[in-house]
């Protein structure tokens, strides 16, 4: 039988149990899941069209858009032109090897960086077969009944069956810059996008309130399916640090042009050959501009995001790796990043008095006070609970209250079969409290959780002996005492509460009467203290933003070793009204709403710091996106939090960003070493071959060797030096600045002079084998030789002035041996192969010539390892 596509013409205009008919779905149990695999094979995957990957021709097509290309090429072809077949071909298979170096080093960059794109997968959570679950959203199949809550992003186009005080952004679809409102109720057929309030649609976000829908459209059928060719055609720019390296190559390149014609003409005027100095010129331009700098700075990024989502940091956007290493403030929250975000009930604090709970509290036996308490905290939920010993699904504190309810005896669906769900109004940052309203014995009950200072402040009574006593001043006093005791502890505290109404339309925060406390356990994680340290011996500060009560952070602040004093606490309102330079002795922030977060990172941007903050909610997001490095937690964080932010933790650990910090400074530090180290090799070349010219002496070394040394000191060791581990102490050391250069003045200082040793050195060789009487084909190679191996050996000049001469950051990478040993056969051999001695001009040299060669080319690296010895010494 021929499958056809399932689909309902204008849903919008719909009831949406009319719908769910149509499309063969039980609202209650949601689809079978041999009905879900049917659809799935008619329907495809719920995924859009994606950005495709940069092709290979345009990948190889950027490596002859450069400049030093065209050089090449004019040197190949001006070769040619004057006969010298040789050494265009030469030039040609230079032209060749650069090509395809740079074609694989950049292939093997971006298909990382693709990749680790696609480790990051949406969730939905649907009904099916009558459970809860959560699955990738791409599993979506067109009637699947959906459930979101505020801060999810909307996996497919739904029809609202289900919806509580809902609002969502549409500004990505609809162009609306504020949250809409949504119903139930059906549109107009004729409606236009933006005015069809019964719909949800992919690519939006709840912002506020509860929702349940029954799927229509999934994939490129979604209303952002149809245009999301025009999405995937987006390409992404470079990065801050990848910018700053091809700004810094180009600026060399006019530079280095008016060098080199200024040598050639210096050259002509004093009897060279024309050709031979047109092609050193050439060749010294090319020798000089560090061509595949950006090449290989996106290869350490690359490689540095994909160590860091081997930590369970999964970097968003490549600019973050470069801003991670100056983070001076890391603002964080409590729940799952400081806590192990594993809820437990622990305590319960009644009208009749305190009952401490081991594992689950004990079944009521007829203590109404507790049935009142445990009947709300089941009811007032938005999570599901089938069995104690399941994870569950849904918020960890809402699914500890579902686990002790079913061991005392409360199952949440048996409750609402009793007490049918008549209305619900969400959790939201302003009340600071959630409302569910039932249907009970010919009236409606209400059943409110939340903050206790928030539900307190709703209640004129508490339940005593079965009846509604009064609120006396004194007893909210004492119950406000109870709290901050239980804070005191460290518990996460809940407030419970319900009234009676003759329907669900009373107000539903007026008139309510107190139940009890719920004081649920989140232990502070084992790893954390540590890692709080590190930061503070890195400079970072370390501050806390949390919704808690003041004794509930100031306990968990203490276990993880913040500064937890009376003057480092500061409370809600009174936060964001502080002047940044008032903020150095805070470390805890209480009762902080998302509003007071985004304050508090303008706060400390105000003061110049580079923040990292954490945040998991809707709210959260316009925070996330202020901060320099907004985080996200990729357990327990919505989908708006995860969107704005620049990276996601998988763990929802606090250590996981300081693992992420420091390899954002191994990263940078890496990208600084091999850039100077390539400048200080290529600025040595245009000084022996300038000097020489400008002395008006023959050619100390030939185009062919330029191109031919550029070749290999260019590529193996810059790419050794970009792949170490860093040193031992980075995170033992200050951030640095945001605005500081990748080459500031110290490291040019340190390329003059490291470039100046390499050529005194080979000029040094080249006297020696001048003086004895050798021939113009030996000088030639003794320069080229000496000059090669004093690039090899400046790699360990890249050492910190900081590390030890033998053991340190550039002596244990395994790949700087690699290269070493790699370049020292491809630049030994070639004198003793005949057919590649006669194209580079080099003749075999003897022992004692080799003996000139290392001896020379040894002393830059001694000189200055004697310079850091020195400078070491004197710190």
């Amino acid at each position: 039988m021929t499958q056809t596509p399932i689909h309902t013409d204008e849903p919008h205009a719909l009831p949406g149990d009319a719908v769910a008919a149509r499309l063969g779905t039980d609202t209650v149990r949601g689809l079978p899941e041999a009905e879900v695999l049917r659809r799935r094979a008619v329907h495809g995957p719920n995924a859009l069209a994606v950005k495709q990957g940069v092709g290979l021709a345009r990948l190889l097509l950027r490596q002859v858009e450069s400049p030093v290309v065209f050089l090449l090429l004019g040197a190949a072809l001006l070769a040619a032109a004057f006969g010298e077949t040789e050494e265009a071909l030469a030039v040609g298979v230079v032209l060749a090897l650069n090509t395809l170096i740079g074609f694989l080093t950049e292939f093997k960059a971006t298909r990382s960086i693709e990749a680790l794109r696609r480790l990051e997968t949406q969730n939905a959570r649907v009904r099916r077969d009558g459970h809860d679950r959560m699955i990738p959203a791409d599993e979506l199949v067109p009637g699947d009944i959906v459930l979101l809550e505020a801060g999810d992003a909307v996996p497919a186009d739904l029809r609202l069956i289900e919806g509580s005080t809902l609002q969502a952004d549409e500004s990505t679809l609809t162009g609306e810059s504020v949250p809409v409102a949504k119903h139930v109720a059906p549109v107009p057929a004729g409606a236009a996008l933006g005015d069809r309030a019964s719909m949800l649609y992919r690519g939006t976000a709840v912002t506020r309130g509860t929702a349940l829908g029954v799927t229509v459209a999934t994939g490129a059928a979604t209303e952002i399916g149809k245009v999301s060719q025009l999405v995937a055609e987006a390409g992404a720019g470079a990065s801050p640090i990848e910018r700053k390296l091809t700004r810094l190559s180009a600026q060399l390149v006019w530079a280095t042009l008016a060098l080199a014609a200024a040598i050639a003409g210096i050259g002509v005027a004093t009897g060279q050959p024309p050709l031979m100095m047109v092609e050193a010129a050439i060749a010294l331009a090319v020798a000089a501009i560090p061509e595949g700098l950006p090449i290989v700075a996106t290869l350490v990024l690359a490689r540095g995001m994909w160590r860091m989502a081997g930590q369970n940091a999964l970097v968003e956007h490549l600019s973050a790796v470069e801003t991670l290493g100056a983070t001076t403030v890391i603002l964080t929250d409590k729940t799952g990043t400081l806590t192990e975000n594993r809820m437990t009930v622990r305590r319960l604090w009644l009208p009749s008095g305190e009952v401490a709970i081991g594992e689950a509290p004990p079944p009521p036996d007829g203590d109404q006070q507790l049935a009142l308490l445990m009947q709300v905290a089941v009811l007032c939920n938005d999570a599901a609970l089938d069995r104690p010993e399941d994870a569950g699904a849904g918020d960890p504190m809402e699914v500890a209250l579902l686990r002790a309810g079913l061991e005392a005896g409360y199952r949440r669906a048996d409750l609402l079969a009793d007490w049918p769900l008549r209305k619900k109004r969400a959790f939201d940052a302003a009340s600071r409290m959630m409302l569910t309203v039932h249907d009970r014995e010919g009236a409606s009950f209400y059943a409110v959780k939340g903050a206790p200072e928030a539900v307190l402040a709703a209640c004129t009574g508490i339940a005593a002996d079965g009846a509604h006593v009064a609120f006396a001043p004194a007893l909210r006093e004492a119950w406000l005492a109870h709290v901050a005791e239980l804070a005191h502890h460290g518990l996460r505290i809940l407030a419970c509460a319900g009234k009676t109404a003759p329907g669900p339309d009373a107000p539903p925060y007026e008139g309510l009467t107190f139940y009890g406390l719920i004081g649920l356990e989140d232990p502070a994680r084992l790893d954390v203290p540590h890692a709080i340290a590190a930061c503070h011996r890195a400079g970072i500060k370390v501050v806390m933003a949390t919704g808690d009560h003041a004794a509930t952070a100031r306990s968990i602040g203490r276990a993880v070793g913040l500064r937890a004093g009376e003057d480092a606490v500061a409370v809600g309102a009174a936060a964001a009204l502080m002047e940044p330079e008032d903020l150095d002795r805070i470390a805890i922030f209480a009762r902080v709403s998302p509003k007071e977060k985004l304050d508090l990172v303008r706060a400390y941007q105000a003061g110049g710091e580079i923040v990292a903050m954490t945040g998991d909610g809707v709210n959260d997001a316009p925070a996330l996106r202020q901060a320099d490095i907004g985080v996200a937690m990729g357990l327990r964080g919505t989908d708006v939090a995860r969107e704005a932010a620049a990276m996601i933790l998988l763990d929802d650990a606090f250590p996981t960003i300081v693992a992420a910090i420091r390899e954002g400074r191994i990263i940078f530090g890496n990208i600084r070493r091999f850039a100077a180290y390539l400048f200080a090799c290529n600025l040595a070349e245009v000084l022996v071959v300038g000097l020489a010219v400008l002395a008006a002496q023959p050619l100390p070394l030939l185009p062919l060797q330029i191109l031919y040394l550029n070749l290999i000191t260019d590529v193996f060791p810059a790419f050794a030096l970009a792949l170490g581990e860093g040193e031992g102490d980075v995170l033992a050391r200050p951030p640095r600045p945001p605005t500081e250069q990748i080459l500031g003045r110290p490291q040019w200082l340190r390329i003059g002079v490291q470039s100046v040793l390499m050529t005194i050195a080979t000029f040094a060789a080249t006297a020696i084998a001048d003086g004895d009487g050798a021939g113009q084909g030996t000088v030639v190679t003794v320069t080229f030789l000496t000059l090669a191996f004093a690039q090899l050996w400046q790699v360990f000049n890249m050492r910190s002035a900081r590390a030890p001469v033998l053991v340190n950051e550039i002596t244990r990478n395994p790949w700087v041996w690699a290269a070493l040993g790699l370049c020292s056969v491809l630049l030994a051999v070639p004198p003793y192969v005949p057919p590649l001695a006669a194209v580079l001009g080099l003749v075999p040299p003897d022992a004692r010539i080799w003996g000139v060669v290392l001896g020379c080319s040894l002393g830059p690296m001694l000189v200055w390892q004697a310079v850091l010895a020195i400078a070491g010494r004197r710190r």
